[in-house]
This record gives structure tokens, C-alpha cells and sequence, in this order.
């Protein structure tokens, strides 16, 4: 089947209005100089333990200071200083600390300024963007934005700082905050607006046919959705965030400061034979195969890119869900009542070996609202896939030859094979040698894998690498910006605090 087909009929939903943890690089101009360099050699040149878990999570670059900043939550609220000027000798020269901030999310570096993404007192409360020189480390400016910014970025042109406030529930589900952008004008004194997602209420019958996901107990529109990375455009004039649980791209008008649409994901089928998954980590096995299932794409990063005068979004499709103690919408295939027309063999897909222990969502699949399920959800895309940036339209979907890959390096965790499979944490869009390159982290195998992009939609296998425990941020330095003047890609692991840096051997 043509993957096109595979996301639903987008539906726009416009309107103007104001309302009432991560970085990402825009691509590298086409007219820069392009530095020869194999595209297939990444490899490790240097590496910094900073750490336990959560000491390394994102991480932001200054080529005016050669240093680089890094979010960590080991024992406290801090950014890791680390100094370059030597590389590839690392030194870490100092830590900010911020005591009365419940958590740190985000790190982006523009034009020598230093932006810092913070939850408030608690994550529920509303959060601080600080913005500090990175020469000095001085406070410039600290503005209150929504709860929980969980990415914070600059246009381009650095003449804004946009920050993806996710809005995540407590634990109990009580307290849900609405989710929000704020967009904060550099230029101005850093004046803000946080913008959320009332407006797009009157659309929602709509919107939720077209695969946009609202369903948190008891919430509003605006409180159901939870911004999660964003992506802005070369001429800086539009944003593009994920809504995670939400299966969608908001996009942005960074100018106007409105939030112009929403654009729903649709979902994989996985019946088919180019979107295989492996179900089950207990059949003794590692086997992609097709099952009478779909997934949500459920993505976490974004990185926009140009190529052929058109201008797309690459996504991570992570799949995280709503599992919290006041409310779990995970289930296994199992536990669940199954329609005995749709799945005549609901025994046997019950099965441990076969579909039993498959992460679902149980808030959705009972079409017909008889008490059983008539259709299975999966939680993730497991893959990488590319939209058109104004049309919402797949392009294409890089999941199954992604696993494939990795099964074939030897390197797939079949524990994860009832989850997330590999579990596309983040990707970064980056030219190299003339070339597009998408950079794709997988959390649950510990490897980066990249693509040639350059045909949007015929993505082209390159190369599959080792990283850190869990790669969690991915952020690619330019060449004429890197302290060595060669291509540069520095993955933040999660799990064992180590940043990597990475570099190709000259073509």
C-alpha cells in the first residue's frame, strides 16, 4: 500500500487567535561551504562521563565560547558547563544550579545567549524560561511561561525563543494544567505570549476523526493536549511541535504569535508487510511479522528540513502514553475483552508467544461502545517518519528496515519487544558532504542510525553506530561552527550520564 495512505485525511483546523527536554538545529544554508567528509564513517572521537541517571539529557553548543551546556537532574536542578576550547579534550569548568526549580527540561544557545527551560516550584506551576550570556553566565532575563516547558529553541535568526509547555498531570491526575507555546520576543525585551489550544475546541469532533487523540479524564481541550518538542523553520517564521500523546504537529506563526493549525498523525497498520513489528518478548524469537493491530504515532522529536523546494518535518515516533496512578491507559492485549467477529482468534492472539503481552491503549478500539475492543492500538510508530511540513501529508516511514537493522547488528533488545521496540527517541535533520542526513536515536538499543534524506521519499540507510546507555538528546554542530571545523554530532545518554561526540573521516 502507497504510505500516504497509512496517516489520516488531514484536517486543518485554522484559527487566529492569543491566548488568554531539548534543542534542535535548523539545517545548514546550501550556500555554505560544503566540507568533504564520508558520510558513513561517524565514529567517536571523545566522550565525557558527567554522571549517574539523568546527569546528560540535552545538551546545547556555543562556537563563539566553545563550550557546551548540558541538562542534568543527578541531585539537583543544573546545567553542566563544558569547556571545548581544547578539544577533543573535554573539561567540565563549572555548574549552575537552580534549587527552587522542580526539574530542568531544556538547553538552546543563539547569537551568545544561553536560553534554560524550567519547571516552576512544581511541574504543575507554571515554569521559567532564563535566559543568561553565555560569556559571563550572567542573568540577562528570566520570563514565566507555561507548565513544564519541556523544549525550549530560537528561530534562527534569533529573534525568538519558543518553548513547548507540555502540561503533564500530576500523579494522581488531579491537577492538569493546560498545555501551551510560548513565544517570547527577543528583540522586545522579551515580551511573551503563552498561546493554548482553546481556539481549536469548536474543532474537535473533527480533529478526532482525523486521529487527533483527546481523551485525559475529566479535561478540557486545552488541558488534553501536551506540547512536546519543537522545530522552527529556516526563515523563522513558522514552528512545528509535537502534541505527543495528542498523535500530532501544531504548527505556529511565529511573527503573529498564533497557533495556526493542528495536524493529526493517523496511525501505522501493522497487517501490513512494510510496517512489521516484533509483538512478543517471550516467543523465543526476534521476528518482525504483521498482526491485525495499528499504532499511534505518537512522536516526540521534530526537526524541519528543505529539500527539492519543498520543506518537511522529520519525526520521532517514541509512543509515550498517559500512565499515571490517577489514570493508566496502557493494558496488555490480554487483559482485554476482545470482539469475537473482529478477532475470531482471540485465544490465540492472547497467547504470550503471539500478541498476549503487547503494550496497547485501552482508551481506544471500542468503535461501537459495547464494552470490547474491536480494534487494537499500539503505543508508538517505532520508526522515523517524514510529512510535508505545510500539508501534513506522510512522505515517508522509516520503521521497519530501522529495526531490521538493528536486529541485524546483533544489538535489539527483545525485552522491549511487547513496548517500544527499538523506541525512536530523537532525530536531528543535518547536511553533510552535500548530502541530507537524518540522525535517529533509538533509546531501548543504545544506537544512532542515519539516513540519506536528500529524496524525502526514498530514504537511504547510511549507517548504524553505538552510543551511550539511552540516547536522549541529539544535536549536530556545522562544520564552520565546531571547534575542529569538521560535521559534529553530540548524543546526551540519559541512563549513564555520558555525552558522545561523533565525527566523520574526510571523503
Amino acid at each position: 500500500m502507497n504510505p500516504k495512505k497509512l496517516f489520516s485525511a488531514l484536517l486543518i483546523a485554522s484559527v487566529a487567535f492569543t491566548a488568554c527536554k531539548k534543542s534542535d538545529n535548523p539545517i545548514e544554508d546550501p550556500s555554505e561551504t560544503i566540507i568533504p567528509e564520508n558520510i558513513s564513517s561517524f565514529k567517536e572521537i571523545a566522550m565525557i562521563d558527567l554522571g549517574g541517571v539523568t546527569s546528560a539529557e540535552i545538551s546545547a553548543y556555543d562556537p563563539s565560547t566553545k563550550k557546551l551546556f548540558v541538562v542534568s537532574n543527578d541531585g539537583g536542578t543544573k546545567v553542566e558547563v563544558i569547556d571545548l576550547s581544547a578539544y577533543p579534550t573535554l573539561t567540565k569548568s563549572r555548574t549552575l544550579t537552580f534549587p527552587t526549580n522542580a526539574g530542568i527540561n531544556s538547553v538552546a544557545v543563539s547569537n551568545g545567549l544561553l536560553a534554560i527551560a524550567l519547571d516552576g516550584v512544581t511541574k504543575q506551576s507554571n515554569g521559567d524560561i532564563v535566559v543568561l550570556k553565555t560569556t559571563t553566565l550572567e542573568e540577562v532575563k528570566k520570563i514565566s511561561v507555561g507548565a513544564m516547558p519541556d523544549m525550549v529553541t530560537f528561530s534562527p535568526d534569533g529573534n525568538y525563543i519558543i518553548s513547548a509547555n507540555e502540561g503533564e498531570p500530576n500523579d494522581e491526575y488531579t491537577i492538569d494544567p493546560v498545555g501551551s507555546v510560548s513565544v517570547i520576543n527577543v528583540k522586545s525585551n522579551y515580551t511573551v505570549k503563552t498561546l493554548d489550544f482553546s481556539g481549536f475546541e469548536s474543532s474537535k469532533t473533527s480533529l478526532v476523526a482525523a486521529g487527533l487523540r483527546i481523551y485525559g479524564p475529566k479535561a478540557t481541550f486545552a488541558q488534553d493536549i501536551e506540547p512536546e518538542y519543537v522545530a522552527v523553520s529556516t526563515d523563522s517564521k513558522k514552528a512545528y511541535i509535537t502534541l505527543q500523546e495528542n498523535n500530532a504537529v501544531a504548527e505556529l506563526d511565529v511573527v503573529a504569535g498564533t497557533l495556526t493549525k493542528i495536524m493529526p498523525l493517523g496511525i501505522r497498520d501493522i497487517s501490513l508487510a512494510d510496517n512489521a513489528f516484533d509483538v512478543s518478548d517471550l516467543d523465543g524469537k526476534i521476528q518482525l511479522g504483521v498482526w491485525p493491530i495499528k499504532a499511534f504515532y505518537l512522536p516526540d522529536a521534530i526537526s524541519y528540513f528543505s529539500a527539492n523546494g519543498s520543506n518537511y518535518l522529520a519525526l520521532a515516533n517514541e509512543g509515550d502514553t498517559r500512565a499515571w496512578k490517577g489514570y493508566d491507559e496502557e493494558g496488555r492485549v490480554k487483559s482485554l475483552n476482545l470482539d469475537p467477529t473482529r478477532f475470531p482468534t482471540a485465544s490465540t492472539l492472547k497467547l504470550d508467544a503471539n500478541l498476549g503481552r503487547l503494550t496497547v491503549t485501552k482508551a481506544f478500539g471500542d468503535t461501537d461502545g459495547d464494552g470490547d475492543y474491536d480494534e487494537l492500538y499500539s503505543t508508538g510508530g517505532r520508526s522515523m517518519s517524514i510529512i510535508n511540513a505545510n500539508t501534513g501529508q506522510l512522505i515517508a516511514n522509516v520503521g521497519k528496515d530501522l529495526e531490521q537493522r538493528v536486529i541485524d547488528a546483533g544489538k535489539y533488545d527483545d525485552t522491549r519487544s511487547d513496548n517500544k521496540g527499538v523506541e525512536v527517541e530523537g532525530v536531528t535533520v543535518a547536511q553533510v558532504n552535500g548530502k541530507t542526513l537524518a540522525f535517529i536515536g533509538m533509546e531501548r538499543v543504545d544506537m544512532v542510525a542515519v539516513y540519506d534524506v536528500s529524496i524525502p521519499e526514498s530514504p537511504k540507510f547510511v549507517q548504524l553506530f553505538s552510543t551511550g546507555d539511552a540516547p536522549e538528546g541529539l544535536m549536530f554542530v556545522k562544520p564552520k561552527d565546531s571547534p575542529n571545523g569538521r560535521s559534529l554530532l553530540i548524543v546526551s545518554s540519559e541512563d549513564d550520564g555520558t555525552v558522545r561526540f561523533y565525527q566523520p573521516d574526510k571523503a
